[in-house]
């Protein structure tokens, strides 16, 4: 099982029936993706899906979130959630970058708890490069 992470805490995973890049023609309104997919490839349907997951393979690997940001700039509009062992030190980055949530695993929820996560939901309050611009 797994545990969503958004802004307000916790909340139980519910199932998600999605397809992979290469059955993108088959999807029903949910699309998952690795951190190697190229998003330039998902653009034709992005009207048409409501969920894309972008997987995280190791907490170390930033790639998803260089997707998800070009997802945002590409226009998709729809629910943007990474998955994978993403740690509570990385949530105001997946935010900033267009991510709405956040999947992990239980064991890794058990480790960092609900409290940790939303200390970090304002998000917008910790941007140090707007700060710098100002």
């Amino acid at each position: 099982m797994s545990v969503i992470v958004t802004d307000t805490g916790f909340a139980p995973a519910p199932l998600v029936s999605s397809v992979t890049l290469d059955q993108i023609a088959a999807h029903q309104g949910a699309l998952d993706l690795t951190h190697t997919d190229d998003p330039v490839a998902v653009e034709p349907y992005l009207p048409d899906l409501s969920l894309i997951r972008i997987s995280f393979p190791a907490f170390s690997d930033g790639r998803a979130f260089t997707i998800a940001r070009r997802l945002r700039m590409l226009g998709y509009m729809g629910e943007l959630r990474a998955i994978g062992p993403v740690i509570s030190d990385q949530y105001a980055m997946a935010r900033r970058v267009g991510f709405d949530s956040v999947e992990i695993p239980d064991d890794l929820a058990a480790r960092q708890p609900a409290e940790q996560w939303v200390f970090r939901a304002d998000w917008q309050a910790h941007n140090y490069q707007a700060r710098l611009r100002a």
